[in-house]
């Protein structure tokens, strides 16, 4: 397995709306490309303090690396993420690893 994590600076002012729009978009794509195993999101709500802005994030687990691969430029990812992601960040981090 694949865990590709997405940390996301929100810009000052996104709406709950556009953040459940980015949840409910990633959710589209499980359907639509091949092994995707889970999609889970959600409010940083450590108490640490180490979040250097990183606000939301998301973790999807893929079958394999070739999964995550056909999922990284795929027309559908980039649609998606032009469209609700992009428009509401200040910044990216992404972290992927094997489980």
């Amino acid at each position: 397995m694949v865990e590709h994590i997405v940390l996301l600076k929100l810009k000052d002012g996104v709406a709950a709306d556009q953040i459940a729009a980015v949840l409910e978009g990633l959710n589209g794509l499980k359907g639509k490309l091949p092994g995707i195993v889970s999609i889970t999101g959600g409010e940083n709500m450590s108490p640490e303090g180490k979040s250097h802005g990183f606000s939301w994030g998301f973790k999807i687990t893929f079958e394999d690396v070739a999964s995550r691969d056909v999922y990284l430029p795929h027309p559908d990812h980039k649609a998606m993420s032009a469209a609700k992601i992009h428009p509401i960040v200040d910044d990216v981090l992404v972290f992927d690893y094997f489980s």
